[in-house]
């Protein structure tokens, strides 16, 4: 089973602004407020690893890439 290492508020918000998503959309995609996303993205609070990978999934589910501390999209993959 490979596992996912941790995603960091700067790459949430690099992924998202890649992706063109409003925080309110990404918030809704992964089933948090859009308050706990801003605070997730400013580094304000430690987030649950679920939170974490529900927000991970809904950004790669629509493109982003996460790798070595940075983010990148996958070819061939709509906006």
């Amino acid at each position: 089973m490979l596992v996912k290492s941790q995603i960091t508020g700067a790459q949430i918000k690099a992924a998202r602004g890649l992706l063109g998503l409003k925080q309110s959309e990404l918030a809704e995609l992964a089933g948090l407020s859009r308050r706990a996303l801003v605070a997730i993205e400013n580094g304000q609070v430690r987030p649950r690893k679920a939170n974490l990978a529900r927000v991970r999934q809904a950004l790669e589910e629509r493109g982003a890439e996460f790798r070595d501390g940075g983010v990148g999209r996958v070819p061939n993959q709509p906006a």
